[in-house]
């Protein structure tokens, strides 16, 4: 497939020096952290390149401004303020691939064909399946970012993930069940890559565990989704277990709450981003949600308190993924670091990543060397209160070994 120009090309902007510096701890160079420009070697202070191709629009732009300002505060964290890795400037180009697959392949074929060694971002998971194989085709560093479809887990040797995936949040909604076995589960979700892959992870989760799995898929597209609820409720599951991302949340819940569903089942859904708190009214109570990050869910680690200070400084709020995009630069840094800020070698950057633990939002994370998984703690949450009074307070962590994918054999 030829490169072409269909997604619009943004400006290159030079994050070298961030306004905002974060205060760091003595130690701080397990997070990730590079030192300052005087400590690189030699006169070479070229730039090294990094393409984020994320959701600027379409129905997961919300989702896609939180990766960015992430990825931002985490590249002042890990760099000290530089924005530099040995000497070496970081710099980042924006490049909008509005949740289509097409336009993130054609943009990502564009960054490589620029020299790119190193791209990040995917906000949906169709788009994280198809970039995938282009990096590896061209040997090029993928990180993926809120994109949960756990078939980007070994997709190939140099794919890697900065955010959870659909098996992680199963088994966080395994948690609320107890004993699976002869128990009914009906996932309700969009019949899209994201919703499928969290149908195939119940399936393997839960349905390994003796529970029975059926589902109610939506057209990403449908608007009325009354049906969708009727069909939930009319199975009459032990378990409806919601997983749903995008704008029209607020109409599933609406649908859900004017078919009594929550009095007629146990519900499980991941919290989503702030803004939808209000959206469930005064079901949110009858909820059981499992997630993984909320603003103050890790209690305050370090690399938290400075995301937090970081994006208020600039005159937002961290939410839903604003850790993923914390963590891709987290990672970005590190394998720059690890090879002089040089990005070269793509192989040497992929090994400098394999099976590496470090302090990150969430707490220890680490990249599991067989299949870059991002091995990471969850969250059960209550959510109290109602409209803009609503608060969400997690209720229990569950460790990064609780909650951990099997191993994926590595596809290339």
């Amino acid at each position: 497939m030829s490169v072409t120009d269909a997604t619009p090309r943004r400006p290159v902007r030079k994050l070298a020096a961030l306004a905002a510096c974060v205060l760091l701890a003595a130690g701080c160079a397990k997070a990730g952290t590079a030192g300052t420009s005087a400590e690189a070697g030699g006169g070479d202070k070229s730039p090294v390149k990094v393409g984020l191709v994320y959701s600027k629009t379409g129905p997961l732009a919300a989702y896609g401004k939180q990766y960015l300002e992430g990825f931002k505060a985490g590249l002042s964290y890990a760099t000290k303020g530089t924005g530099a890795v040995g000497g070496h400037p970081v710099e980042i180009a924006e490049q909008d691939d509005a949740g289509d697959p097409a336009k993130a392949v054609s943009a990502a074929k564009d960054l490589i064909g620029k020299n790119y060694k190193i791209l990040a971002g995917s906000t949906a998971s169709g788009v994280a399946l198809q970039v995938g194989p282009i990096a590896a085709q061209n040997k090029v560093l993928f990180i993926s970012g809120p994109a949960a479809a756990d078939k980007v887990t070994g997709l190939n040797k140099y794919t890697f993930r900065s955010g959870r995936q659909s098996y992680q949040d199963t088994k966080a909604a395994a948690s609320f069940i107890g004993d699976a076995k002869g128990k009914k589960v009906t996932v309700l979700a969009q019949d899209n890559a994201f919703g499928q892959a969290n149908v195939a992870a119940v399936k393997d989760v839960l349905g390994g565990e003796g529970a029975t799995v059926d589902a109610v898929l939506a057209p990403p597209s449908a608007t009325d989704l009354t049906p969708f609820a009727t069909q939930a409720k009319a199975a009459k599951p032990d378990l409806l277990f919601v997983a749903w991302a995008g704008d029209t949340a607020s109409a599933l819940w609406t649908s859900l709450n004017q078919q009594d569903v929550f009095s007629a089942t146990k519900v499980v859904t991941g919290l989503d981003v702030a803004a939808s708190y209000p959206l469930f009214g005064p079901a949110a109570e009858k909820i059981d949600f499992l997630n993984h990050y909320f603003s103050g869910a890790a209690g305050g680690t370090e690399a938290e308190l400075a995301m937090n200070d970081f994006v208020t400084k600039n005159g937002s709020k961290s939410d839903l993924f604003t850790p993923d995009g914390f963590t891709a630069a987290q990672m970005v840094v590190h394998a720059l670091e690890a090879n002089k800020g040089s990005d070269a070698d793509t192989d040497a950057l992929v090994k400098s990543l394999e099976g590496w633990s470090f302090d990150g939002v969430k707490g220890k994370l680490t990249v599991r060397a067989e299949d870059h998984a991002l091995l990471q703690p969850m969250f059960q949450v209550k959510l109290t209160g109602t409209g803009a009074a609503a608060k969400p307070t997690a209720e229990k962590v569950l460790s990064a070994e609780q909650v951990a994918p099997p191993v994926a054999k590595m596809a290339g």
